[in-house]
């Protein structure tokens, strides 16, 4: 009898039940969450072999033993696809290995993942359903994991290779020349949030975790230059670039991926100098990024400092900061270095000891300006200490390093204001000086119980027509106010206010707004592919006569050339990912899915649906086009970071 009690069969096979399962948690992750149906067949074919390995793992021991490690195993996989739900939500991108073993910056703001697990509860339940009914199923024992003999193991082992192999060629016989196909992004592409679109996140998470261990460099590297090429250079202005001889760079080159670099950047397009060139030209330059800054944030009534940046400064009306995977970081590299992040790293981490020669710090220290960076946060976070010396700035004071002995660095978030104050007089009597800000007041949570900015300035904003976490956002912005405001004045007081440009954007949007909230509070209705990310960039001098309007489309990846041109300075625009906006050069808003804008319309990677603007004619192959530039120029970006590029063409520039 117990013999027969031990081989009893399911009601319900396991085997089926599990492989269901897997294809159950990537079809709601793609149609729930990431709203296409791109990439079914892949999804399931690919699911399989996952299914039949857990049934496998869940054989080896008796039956108590097996229904325990399989509930185990289910309830995981169920917590790392709403992990990954949440995650998503929030930064619009895929958890990275990387991300996970290097810290818990991803998790530690519980009070948003509460309220996105609440605001997506039952995409939430839905996953969990699955492993809900198999507790059920065998409890009742509707499903037998019995002892797998050798024989049942061996067939199973075989399915999963079979499988595989079938996935394998199938994935093979893909057209490689499209250039986000299952094939690339499986073998020569690292873009997590595009292979899980197309492939599955249990695929994803596989091919991120195998590039962790045993490392990945990507093999697609297309080096002809898609851009238009706009040379000689025979117009009175001239060009932003440098004298350097690439033909000798090529000649004399061995490796071929550097020869390679030396061919893209040869042939890439520089911008223009044009009637903006040199107009801050030897002023002294503060520059902020500001933690999720936003347009709403401008406004007359609460933050006057700010609404008089825009109306009296350059007005770029359509400037974007898409957010990528490690969002505050690299929202913070992407602005500084004008390059984008390698995926699946920390590049604020990664670059460190580079040479990074166009740098404010760098640039400037050659034309005999101090340079201070300055962070009201704690000093290593992210390794921004390494960052910042890799940046080189002359000093770096932050929480933890030395602004506690100045300053209050208890309180949450802590104040951009008293950041301000208390080290302005560090170089506001230098002849020459660069001060570089990161600020933290704008940060979530937007609440009134833990947010301390909030506490200090909700009598501004208590009165305003908006739900509580508007206000709330709208407070602490009010903080980055005051601190433009106390610059503001004690550089008219140090008589150098008409000698200094004040450069502001975001690290990132105000994700710890609901995209409702957001709504709320902004002057037009915003969806949540591209206008969530539509962002500010000011510039300002007290030496501007009048404001400047600029419609041109510009984005984080501009910000850093667009201010090399309004000093000046000799850069070789080839060698930046991002271009001068006031330049001719085509505009090109890049997304961390590579999804993108330019003048002739938008692009959804995930939905692959491109919306041309109104009245414009798009030729044929043209989002074909635009990807292979956007490839490019994120192939080359890793490869500045990972070949230390700068470094080997030092000499050169």
């Amino acid at each position: 009898m117990k013999h027969m009690i031990k081989y009893k069969k399911s009601i319900i096979p396991a085997f089926l039940f599990l492989v269901l399962f897997v294809i159950f948690e990537e079809l709601i992750f793609s149609t729930l969450v990431l709203h296409t149906f791109e990439g079914i067949g892949w999804k399931l074919i690919l699911s399989l072999p996952i299914g039949a390995i857990l049934y496998v793992i869940s054989g080896f021991g008796n039956r108590k033993f097996n229904n325990v490690l399989s509930s185990v195993i289910m309830f995981l996989l169920s917590f790392i696809f709403s992990a990954q739900i949440i995650y998503y939500e929030v930064y619009g991108s895929i958890i990275s290995m990387f991300s996970m073993v290097n810290g818990n910056q991803v998790f530690q703001f519980w009070e948003t993942i509460l309220n996105k697990i609440i605001d997506n509860w039952y995409i939430i339940l839905l996953v969990f359903l699955p492993f809900i009914l198999w507790i059920i199923f065998i409890i009742k024992e509707k499903v037998i994991l019995n002892k797998q003999n050798k024989k049942q193991r061996i067939e199973k082992i075989m399915f999963i290779v079979i499988v595989q192999i079938v996935a394998i060629i199938a994935i093979n016989c893909t057209d490689k020349q499209d250039i986000y196909s299952a094939k690339n992004l499986y073998y020569n592409i690292h873009s997590p949030l595009l292979t899980a679109s197309k492939m599955g996140v249990c695929t994803t998470m596989r091919l991120d975790f195998q590039r962790l261990v045993f490392g990945f460099e990507e093999k697609e590297i297309d080096i002809e230059n898609e851009e238009e090429i706009i040379l000689p250079i025979e117009e009175e202005k001239g060009y932003n670039i440098l004298e350097i001889d690439f033909d000798s760079l090529i000649a004399n080159e061995q490796d071929e991926t550097i020869k390679g670099m030396h061919e893209y950047f040869s042939t890439a397009t520089p911008t223009k100098k044009n009637k903006y060139t040199g107009m801050f030209e030897g002023k002294n330059l503060v520059v902020f990024v500001a933690e999720a800054f936003s347009q709403m944030a401008i406004r007359e009534d609460i933050t006057p400092t700010l609404y008089k940046l825009y109306n009296e400064g350059f007005q770029f009306d359509n400037f974007y900061t898409p957010v990528f995977p490690v969002s505050t970081a690299d929202g913070e590299y992407i602005t500084d270095t004008s390059l984008i992040p390698k995926e699946g790293v920390w590049s604020i981490k990664r670059i460190n000891g580079n040479y990074m020669p166009y740098s404010y710090a760098n640039v400037f220290e050659k034309l005999g300006y101090s340079s201070n960076a300055y962070h009201n946060h704690t000093h290593t976070y992210y390794n921004r200490d390494t960052y910042i010396q890799t940046m080189g700035y002359d000093s770096y004071l932050a929480k933890g390093n030395g602004l506690e002995e100045r300053m209050n660095c208890s309180l949450w978030p802590n104040s951009d204001y008293e950041m301000v104050s208390v080290t302005v007089d560090d170089y506001i009597n230098n002849d020459k000086f660069v001060a570089y800000y990161m600020t933290v007041s704008g940060h979530l949570e937007y609440n009134k119980t833990g947010n301390m900015m909030v506490y200090r300035n909700w009598d501004a904003v208590k009165d305003l027509p908006y739900s509580v976490p508007a206000r709330c956002y709208l407070a602490t912005e009010v903080e980055l106010d005051k601190a433009i405001a106390e610059l503001i004045k004690r550089l008219e007081e140090a008589g150098k206010l008409e000698d200094t440009v004040i450069a502001i954007s975001a690290d990132h949007y105000p994700y710890g707004l609901t995209l409702e909230e957001i709504n709320e509070i902004s002057t037009y209705e915003r969806d949540d592919v591209f206008e969530k990310y539509h962002m500010p960039f000011l510039v300002w001098s007290a030496s501007m006569t009048e404001p400047i309007k600029v419609d041109k489309l510009g984005s984080s990846l501009d910000v850093l050339p667009t201010l090399l041109n309004l000093f000046g300075v000799e850069y070789d625009s080839r060698l930046l990912i991002g271009k001068d906006i006031l330049s001719d050069v085509e505009p090109l808003i890049i997304y961390s899915n590579r999804s993108f804008i330019t003048d002739k319309g938008r692009y959804n990677s995930i939905t692959k649906k491109f919306i041309p603007n109104e009245g414009v004619d798009v030729e044929e192959g043209y989002v074909k086009k635009i990807s292979r530039i956007i490839n490019n120029k994120y192939n080359m970006s890793r490869l500045i970071l990972e070949k230390n590029y700068y470094n080997i063409i030092k000499d050169e520039i």
